[in-house]
């Protein structure tokens, strides 16, 4: 959430953020709430000064008629400010300056590297190439799953593991702590990180029971409603909820593997077919905190970038670097990169890394402080994607395939799956 002393001082800024980020938000009425809610407190207040009086006469009839009166204002008080957090959770962060105003096609081109390899026969899409390798079943998986269900098997798996072996590799070897971090997790921690409110449909609901809660099969009643997190993201950062860190620690770079968990809810076409857009994935996930400094946050965001880039230049990967516009950033984000990676069947990049700065709009929300000489101020955090699979098995498995329906195997991972080539079953 954002500062609302700066809300109030940068209004324009605000809705304009409002506006190109397409949030449903009425910014004059959340600023008509706030006054009335200072009004009340103001008031209250008075009120409360007023009793400590009273008391001191012992006027027993005035003394109940003040009690009322702060009964009645303290009711209002309480909806007043009700209403006010539920809105100021929707206010966005103000996006960077040269953020690309816009919808989802509004991207700006940052960087390409590798070039699209060309094939000199009819090549195969990732579940083709999976069936004749016997690495995929998509049939049992959604037998099993349902839909978008999948099984990796035999080398697949193999590789699968790889990349998140070698992905905590380099990041442990620039100084990340690695963690393996809860998938399921309380409310405050995907309202804290921002997927909440508004992300609410993509994530699942789970009810956990306990002896001192049971079942209703068990005669209990309804248990306590947890969620199962889409990335690590919200662990990694609720890890150091309501805390005042320490100067010296920051940046405090931390990375999470996990499972991940989507709906997937606004899925649709081409990307349902496959490995590409499932329900249940792993990742390996980059979370930063640092000092609330753009240039020191600049600085971060792009060593995160690097670290995802440079994982993809091993595995040879042709991928470009995009900026996101602010129609498809979200609304915390104050600068937003994608990684693209090829994708021979698609004969388009397609999404495999997701790279955020949202200076200290998730902090706030999560109670992230650090003490700055005698100055408590809230951090500013960084996320991005390392790795990602098994989509990213779709760009290995397309771009190295061979006219004998073979795939060369990355050198970076011939380790993991003890081969160089994966031959066709039959």
């Amino acid at each position: 959430m954002l500062d609302i002393k700066f809300i109030r001082e940068k209004k324009e800024a605000v809705a304009k953020a409002i506006k190109d980020k397409g949030v449903k938000l009425d910014l004059d009425e959340f600023l008509k709430i706030d006054g009335e809610r200072r009004k009340l407190t103001h008031e209250l207040d008075e009120l409360r000064k007023q009793k400590k009086e009273i008391a001191k006469s012992r006027d027993v009839e005035k003394g109940k008629a003040l009690k009322e009166k702060i009964r009645i204002a303290e009711e209002k008080l309480a909806g007043s400010e009700g209403v006010y957090n539920e809105l100021m959770l929707l206010v966005p962060n103000v996006p960077s300056e040269d953020t690309p105003i816009g919808g989802a096609q509004a991207f700006k081109v940052i960087e390409e590297w590798g070039k699209p390899p060309t094939f000199g026969f009819e090549a195969k899409d990732h579940i083709a190439i999976g069936k004749s390798l016997d690495i995929l079943d998509l049939e049992r998986g959604t037998k099993v799953a349902g839909y978008r269900g999948y099984f990796l098997k035999n080398e697949a798996v193999l590789l699968h593991l790889g990349l998140l072996n070698l992905a905590l590799r380099k990041l442990v070897g620039n100084g990340f702590t690695p963690m393996v971090t809860p998938t399921m997790v309380r409310e405050f921690a995907l309202v804290g990180s921002g997927h909440f409110p508004a992300g609410r449909s993509e994530i699942y609901e789970v009810e956990e029971f306990t002896p001192e809660a049971p079942s209703p099969l068990q005669g209990g009643g309804r248990g306590e409603v947890k969620f199962l997190v889409g990335t690590a993201e919200p662990s990694l950062l609720a890890y150091h909820a309501d805390e005042v860190l320490n100067i010296k620690d920051l940046p405090i770079k931390l990375c999470g593997i996990s499972p991940c968990y989507r709906r997937e809810v606004g899925g649709y076409g081409k990307d349902t077919r496959g490995i590409y857009r499932v329900h249940e994935f792993m990742k390996v996930e980059q979370v930063v905190f640092c000092e609330a400094d753009l240039e020191q946050a600049e600085k971060m965001f792009q060593e995160i970038n690097d670290s995802a880039r440079e994982l993809l230049k091993e595995l040879e990967l042709p991928h470009r670097v995009i900026q996101i516009a602010t129609g498809d950033m979200g609304p915390g984000k104050y600068k937003m990169y994608d990684i693209e990676t090829w994708m021979p069947a698609r004969n388009a990049y397609g999404e495999t890394h997701s790279n955020s700065n949202l200076t200290d709009w998730q902090a706030r929300r999560l109670g992230i402080r650090y003490r700055d000489k005698n100055e408590t101020k809230f951090a500013y955090t960084l996320n991005n994607t390392m790795i990602a699979s098994p989509r990213i098995l779709i760009a290995i498995l397309e771009n190295n395939q061979q006219a004998d329906g073979s795939v060369k195997i990355p050198k970076v991972l011939q380790e993991f799956v003890g081969k160089e080539v994966l031959i066709p079953s039959s």
